[in-house]
C-alpha cells in the first residue's frame, strides 16, 4: 500500500508503477447486478446456458463493469492520506483488449503519469492496467484523471 501524504509525495512518484494488487473474483452475481443497474442484459453477460455455446464459452463481465472496478482495485494500491477531498475528474482513454470470463480474477497495476497543480490541489493522471488470471493480455487499460485536495 502506497500512502501519499502531500502533493509533493505524489509528484515524487511520477513514473512509478504501483502493484499489482491482490486478486478479486468477478462473480455472476456482480455481473447480474451490474446488468440490472445499467439495463444491459445482453445474453453474453447474463445467460450462462446460452453463453456456454457462444464465442467466449461462458458469460463475461461487461467492459464497463470491469472499468467500474477501478475504485475497488485502487484502494488496494494507494491512498491519499490527509486529503480533504478526492474526486474523479475523468478518463483520457479506455480500452478492453480481452474479456473477463465470469469466475475469473482481476487485479490492478497503476503507473503515475503526471501531476499538475490545479486551484487548491493537484491533478493526478495514472495509467491503469487491469489484468485477469485467464489471459496474458490486460482486460482493461485506462488513463484516469483524479483531482486531489490535500488539507
Amino acid at each position: 500500500m502506497r500512502v501519499f501524504q502531500s502533493a509533493a509525495d505524489v509528484a515524487d512518484a511520477v513514473g512509478e508503477t504501483i502493484g499489482p494488487g491482490p486478486w478479486h473474483v468477478v462473480e455472476q452475481s456482480r455481473v447480474d447486478t451490474f446488468a440490472d443497474a445499467t439495463g444491459d442484459h445482453q445474453w453474453i453477460h447474463t445467460d450462462p446456458a446460452r453463453a456456454a455455446d457462444g464465442p467466449f464459452g461462458g458469460t463475461i463481465a461487461h467492459g464497463y463493469l470491469t472499468l467500474s472496478l477501478l475504485p475497488l482495485l485502487v484502494r488496494d494500491l494507494y491512498r491519499f492520506e490527509g486529503a480533504r477531498m478526492v474526486v474523479n475528474y475523468g478518463l483520457n482513454k479506455v480500452r478492453f483488449p480481452t474479456p473477463v470470463p465470469v469466475g475469473a480474477s482481476v487485479h490492478l497495476s497503476a503507473r503515475l503519469v503526471s501531476v499538475e497543480e490545479v486551484a487548491g490541489g493537484v491533478q493526478v493522471t495514472a495509467a491503469m492496467t487491469i489484468g485477469t488470471d485467464r489471459s496474458d493480455k490486460p482486460c482493461c487499460v485506462a488513463e484516469t484523471v483524479t483531482r486531489v485536495f490535500f488539507a
